[in-house]
């Protein structure tokens, strides 16, 4: 009779899960598909480590063979349990973000670091206090190496959890953030632009990168644009609701227009400028990304670019072909002129003009 397949948690380090079995060339061949395990010859058994995705994985592979000890089953059912009050906490969560009018990326964003978060915590909600906060925050930036700007992201959803939905005004609201990182944007030359958007021989496509680089949008901006938002009268292009829940419009191109004209007369363009696969939706970010990596992988691009790099190759350029500032402000939808300002450190406006005290040598 084939034994079972037996989980159990560690008794002197906790953070490990216990996996025994009698040795069959199978059962060896399925535990190998399952990440991070390790063998140990003393205790005969193998080591993983004890998590709800382990858990998930072994469940997966030895189906009804498993079996867990009572202190492994009591911990997975506290799992379960607390699965289900976060689920209730982010249900709450999504119906405040909805009527403080946060945008749907940005309540998918804040969902996701909750609930990461509240895994990460006590079962009890009550048990959060600043300290488990701060706990968590150096876990995210230390363990798991997340950037600055990640970092500030999960604080903005926690502070919106504790103070907005859950009204606790017992821990400390001016949480700690790390610095922003300041970076510049990765810019293309208008050569580099150029010998992307030639690659491109998909009219659709073309089209979609046309309009990024040559009125500065945002991947979400034109996605979401509508064949009413083209003003072929006045050239230009409205963008409805964007980031900050602002209207604004931008310069519609000649070159741009005579590419729509062709892609519009291709295919039949009704509610959305470039609709998606399914009816009645628009094409996805992903799919312009990879339309972008294409193009750039077609190209030989090597700079490490994504397609938000056209928008800032928009401003650089334009600013180096000696537009003020303060238009490419309007142009980009910036709120804050310090956004804009960025890109004077990457135009090569000025500094074209300074030549090295090298050239100066009779070399």
């Amino acid at each position: 009779m084939k034994m079972a397949v037996w989980v159990k948690i560690n008794p002197i380090n906790q953070t490990e899960l216990l996996v025994m079995f009698d040795y069959t060339a199978e059962r060896v061949e399925k535990i190998k598909t399952i990440k991070g395990r390790t063998w140990d010859q003393g205790k005969k058994c193998w080591i993983l480590a004890r998590s709800e995705d382990t858990l998930s994985s072994l469940f997966r592979v030895f189906n009804g063979d498993l079996v867990l000890d009572p202190i492994t089953k009591a911990w997975l059912n506290s799992i379960k349990s607390k699965t289900e009050s976060i689920m209730k906490i982010q249900g709450k969560m999504e119906e405040r973000l909805i009527l403080k009018g946060y945008s749907l990326k940005t309540r998918r964003s804040y969902l996701s670091h909750i609930n990461q978060f509240l895994m990460f915590t006590p079962k009890e909600l009550s048990a959060i206090t600043t300290e488990t906060i701060q706990t968590y925050l150096l876990y995210v930036l230390a363990d798991k190496k997340r950037s600055h700007s990640y970092v500030n992201q999960v604080v903005s959803a926690i502070k919106f959890l504790l103070f907005t939905v859950l009204e606790r005004s017992d821990i400390n609201y001016n949480l700690p953030r790390p610095k922003k990182e300041e970076k510049l944007p990765d810019v293309l030359s208008q050569e580099e632009v150029r010998e992307i958007l030639i690659t491109v021989s998909n009219i659709k496509h073309r089209a979609i990168l046309f309009l990024i680089y040559s009125a500065g949008l945002r991947v979400s901006e034109v996605i979401n644009l509508q064949v009413n938002d083209i003003d072929k009268d006045r050239m230009l292009i409205h963008i409805r609701q964007a980031k900050g829940k602002k209207d604004r419009y931008s310069i519609l191109s000649q070159s741009t227009l005579n590419i729509l004209r062709k892609y519009v007369s291709q295919y039949k363009v009704s509610e959305w400028l470039f609709k998606g696969e399914q009816e009645g939706s628009h094409i996805s970010e992903r799919t312009v990304q990879n339309i972008f990596k294409a193009a750039c992988l077609k190209a030989n691009i090597k700079k490490d670019v994504s397609v938000h790099s056209l928008r800032h190759s928009f401003a650089t350029h334009l600013l180096e072909g000696g537009t003020d500032l303060r238009y490419i402000q309007e142009l980009l939808g910036h709120k804050n002129s310090k956004t804009t300002e960025i890109y004077t450190h990457v135009s090569k406006k000025d500094l074209a003009k300074i030549h090295s005290p090298i050239d100066t040598m009779d070399l």
